[in-house]
């Protein structure tokens, strides 16, 4: 079988599906799934590579790789909320910052603005460099997998019947795995202020023509 960028998104939101699925089910089905994590990862990565270096990108490639992202990071940040180990005002800026960036970005995909390299959507130095760089988006990528992993490590070591470790440890790994969460939150604010500001454009396109025409068929 022949692995494309498309294959490689389908099996690392599996991955990170059965981690979600083993946390909370044990010591070791929790670092099971801190493992299943890194394995997320890492395939985000690789299907990057692949659309890439072998010259796979499309602009659907790219729209399925954001949505895999999506459901990936909600996956992770709802589960922590539910079982009260984040905010859970933590998932609904996931979700409507997800939602806002995400319709820009169709906007943008239909004026043919998409993906990487000439047909990018950010015209300005700053927005390619906080939102499409690389350097950007392997940070981004790294700060949730480290917060998702610590805090899987937190459930497994400090919590539950069958806690590793004992109450000494909580503190410090908690405070970890709160500072690496609310990093990635940051970072995630940041790389969405140049989809918002330089994808303003393409929504008043989409807004002004209809609006001119409500008002012509009310007169």
């Amino acid at each position: 079988m022949v692995w494309t960028p498309n294959k490689v998104t389908a099996l690392r939101v599996l991955v990170a599906l059965a981690a979600v699925a083993l946390f909370g089910r044990g010591s070791s089905a929790n670092l099971a799934a801190v493992a299943l994590t890194v394995t997320a990862t890492a395939l985000d990565a690789l299907d990057g590579h692949l659309a890439r270096k072998k010259q796979m990108a499309t602009p659907l490639g790219a729209q399925i790789d954001i949505l895999g992202d999506r459901m990936i990071e909600n996956m992770f940040f709802t589960y922590f909320a539910v079982v009260g180990m984040v905010s859970l005002w933590l998932p609904v800026f996931f979700f409507a910052r997800g939602a806002a960036t995400d319709l820009l970005r169709g906007l943008a995909g239909k004026a043919g603005y998409s993906g990487w390299g000439a047909n990018a959507m950010f015209e300005t130095r700053w927005g390619r460099a906080l939102a499409a760089s690389r350097g950007s988006r392997a940070l981004y990528a790294a700060l949730k997998c480290a917060a998702f992993c610590f805090l899987g490590l937190e459930l497994a070591l400090t919590r539950g019947r069958v806690a590793l470790l004992g109450s000494a440890t909580q503190l410090p790994i908690h405070s970890v795995a709160q500072v690496l969460t609310w990093a990635a939150a940051l970072v995630c604010l940041l790389r969405g202020l140049p989809v918002v500001m330089e994808g303003a454009k393409f929504f008043v396109r989409e807004t002004v023509p209809a609006r001119a025409g409500k008002s012509a068929e009310a007169a």
